[in-house]
């Protein structure tokens, strides 16, 4: 293996399953995907530690841990079409592309979307389709979605989202103020949406018509 194999292990080993995320498609998945190539330049020396980086453009790439918790709480089977809010560097959704049949995610940033749609093809992923555009709207033209994971926090869940929310299907999502989200997991059985908190979290505000709009500029 080469040293970024080990640092990979590693922080599986002990930022993930040692933090008690324990579904192994999940696991491996993150040993294999190269966190190093998503990260900033410059920063690829801290892509396996335990924090979130920055990427340029005000967005960061989550923290493996997070990404792991998020992914996870999909309960992704391979068989499913997943819609991600919040492309960013890309890594997410590579992590997702090796879980699921079919991914499709909305990046608000341009210069961001390219990016990741650049290093996804080098890396041979061929499941992922990306797009511009405002992601609390999400993406009708290929509703319904079995899972949807929105990587940015939302001063409420989009209603645009519960709809494209295939029956049954989750959907996982950080709700509340700029300061500290709570991650929500949202699951649509029988016509009947349950919620449930999975611990508090802080990321990048959710900008868009359903999200972080203009009217609430004062409050973020």
């Amino acid at each position: 293996m080469t040293e970024w194999d080990d640092q990979r292990h590693e922080m599986v080993a002990r930022q993930i399953a040692g933090r008690g995320v324990s579904d192994e498609r999940v696991l491996e998945a993150m040993r294999e995907v190269p966190r190093h190539l998503f990260v900033g330049r410059g920063m690829e020396q801290s892509a396996y530690s335990d924090h979130a980086l920055p990427i340029g453009e005000g967005q960061t790439i989550s923290q493996p841990y997070m990404v792991a918790v998020m992914t996870e709480a999909l309960s992704l089977t391979g068989a499913e079409k997943v819609l991600e809010i919040g492309t960013g560097s890309g890594y997410q959704t590579a992590v997702l592309a090796g879980l699921a049949d079919r991914v499709f995610s909305v990046e608000r940033i341009e210069p961001l979307a390219r990016r990741a749609r650049e290093l996804i093809d080098e890396l041979g992923i061929h499941n992922v389709s990306v797009r511009v555009g405002d992601g609390t709207i999400g993406w009708k033209e290929f509703e319904p979605y079995d899972r949807i994971i929105v990587t940015a926090g939302s001063p409420e869940v989009p209603q645009s989202l519960l709809e494209q929310l295939a029956d049954p299907g989750i959907l996982v999502i950080p709700v509340g103020p700029a300061s500290i989200q709570q991650l929500t997991i949202i699951d649509k059985r029988d016509g009947v949406v349950a919620e449930r908190r999975a611990g508090g979290c802080t990321f990048v505000p959710l900008l868009g018509r359903e999200g972080w709009g203009p009217e609430r500029e004062g409050i973020y």
